[in-house]
């Protein structure tokens, strides 16, 4: 059976509901997903959320309803933000499922069983928004923790403590020798940075007596995990691990076939929970190093240079701008507008203009003029080119360029990139139509220009048949409904295998393909 490529986003923490921020991941890991299936892989992309923890039991008690009760309603949001932004995953994770609780409870278990885990009391500085204790390495220059810790308290208490210090000379190593292990690069170096303040060992319980939503321990019932000992495990419990096997290879062909994935995750959660806690877990239960998941850590959405969040009133509500401009619209300005890894500022006039300019004004318009003119000049029918007839070195060269970018799986880092130079190559064909002026062709007397009119439109048919297909994992809908008016693949309407780039090869139409009305793909937004 051929490997899959498992792809997973952060899920999502279900103590308010889901902001721009949220629909950037979403449609990031789901672009990537589609861009795989593009190719004919296998994929299984999981995503959902994270329901337990104080900032939830907090959130819940503030608005008069069981915990239970408020992660369903917040539950609730993300999948119907999932269904607008037509997000397609394979698995919904949600962390108060039994199957998930199962597969923590006994990788807790197997760690107490070896060792790993112990009990001890701690006195020290708490912070309540991260849900973890703090050392002296987190304090600034200044002496202070610094705003990113939210609010700190002074807590005593016992607890339980897993041995993360005795991994640190291995994820040292670990990552000294994987280069790619978190992408982009400078992600990798601030993350083997924090390795060296690895100081001491991490706390995965809460007591009982202050906080009762969570997984229950397995080895003590007054105590509850630790969120992000919890959370994590997400991504092999829905995987369909199994915590009684001590060795991969003895793990269902399911999982196996599945696993590594790779990770989508943004900046604030590198360090230090998917880069040292999970990575050291996954270690610490037997998977080998080549058995690592690979992490793209992606940037903020930020709003005036500040990042958006709920306490700074300043979230973008995805839902207010997929009902203003269309889902479309939303999935192409948050894929083109930011370089994957980078930080980028949220503008909903940049959202209109370049959705104008780039799909109403580029690609919405070499559609629609170039099946009216195969309507009005060729009665809707296309005619193979003339042997001997090329196209200029500059299509050619980009066209080819474009597909050789998405086999050799750019677009699974940059897909920005990738939809950029698609829309380049639209903009590159509109020119070649001024340049021929087919208006001016079919009014000429000469039997040589009709044939070049005929084959100028076949061209610009068969540039949009390809285009369809590269700005579909963008532009799932939009890709349909080019294909349709290109009466192109009518069989598998509306099914995502419609697309696969192993069609991307030039002169697919065949002679005499009768091709559809032009109806508007991308109305321009028009703005008061």
């Amino acid at each position: 059976m051929p490997k899959t490529f498992f792809i997973t986003t952060a899920i999502y923490y279900t103590n308010s509901s889901p902001h721009v921020g949220h629909a950037y991941e979403m449609v990031l890991a789901d672009v990537i997903a589609r861009y795989h299936r593009l190719k004919g892989e296998n994929v299984f992309f999981l995503t959902g959320v994270d329901q337990h923890g104080q900032k939830v039991q907090k959130s819940a008690a503030k608005a008069g309803v069981p915990p239970g009760e408020f992660v369903k309603g917040v539950t609730q949001e993300f999948l119907d933000l999932s269904k607008k932004l037509e997000v397609k995953n394979d698995q919904w994770a949600e962390t108060t499922s039994e199957r998930h609780k199962k597969v923590v409870r006994g990788i807790l278990q197997r760690l107490f069983d070896e060792g790993q885990i112990y009990k001890d009391k701690q006195a020290g500085y708490y912070s309540i928004r991260q849900e973890q204790f703090l050392t002296d390495k987190e304090r600034g220059p200044d002496g202070q923790f610094g705003p990113e810790w939210g609010e700190i308290e002074f807590r005593e208490e016992e607890n339980y403590y897993f041995k993360l210090s005795q991994h640190k000379e291995w994820l040292r190593s670990y990552l000294d020798n994987r280069s790619d292990a978190v992408i982009p690069d400078f992600r990798q170096t601030e993350l083997r940075n924090a390795v060296e303040r690895i100081s001491g060992d991490l706390c995965i319980s809460r007591p009982k007596s202050r906080l009762d939503w969570g997984i229950e321990l397995p080895f003590d019932k007054d105590f509850v995990t630790y969120v992000w000992f919890d959370a994590l495990t997400n991504y092999i419990s829905f995987a369909g691990y199994d915590p009684s096997l001590s060795t991969i290879n003895s793990q269902p062909s399911t999982f196996r076939d599945k696993w590594p994935a790779l990770q989508i995750i943004g900046k604030d959660i590198l360090v230090p929970a998917h880069g040292i806690y999970w990575l050291i877990m996954l270690h610490a239960i037997g998977f080998p190093d080549d058995q690592m998941p690979q992490l793209l850590v992606h940037g903020w959405w930020n709003l005036g240079g500040a990042k958006m969040s709920k306490s700074a009133g300043n979230i973008i509500d995805p839902f207010v701008l997929i009902e203003k401009y269309g889902a479309e619209a939303l999935r192409y300005y948050l894929m083109s507008d930011i370089a994957t890894g980078q930080d980028a500022d949220f503008s909903e006039d940049r959202l209109v203009e370049r959705y104008n300019a780039d799909l109403a004004n580029n690609l919405g318009n070499l559609l629609n003029r170039s099946l009216n003119m195969v309507h009005r000049y060729c009665q809707g029918s296309l005619r193979k080119p003339r042997e001997g007839w090329k196209l200029p070195p500059d299509v050619i060269d980009g066209y080819k360029q474009l597909v050789d970018e998405y086999a050799a799986a750019k677009a699974s880092v940059r897909p920005d990139v990738v939809i950029e130079r698609s829309l380049y190559l639209g903009s590159v064909f509109n020119g070649f139509i001024e340049a021929q002026s087919p208006w001016n062709l079919v009014k000429s007397s000469k039997p040589e220009d009709r044939e070049l009119l005929e084959d100028l439109l076949y061209d610009c048919a068969e540039s949009l048949r390809i285009l369809a297909m590269l700005v579909s994992p963008v532009l799932p809908r939009a890709a349909h409904g080019m294909f349709d008016q290109l009466n192109w693949k009518m069989e598998l309407r509306g099914k995502e295998k419609r697309f696969s780039l192993a069609d991307a090869e030039w002169g697919r139409l065949p002679d005499g393909h009768v091709v559809g009305k032009p109806v508007p793909v991308f109305p321009r937004i028009e703005t008061v």
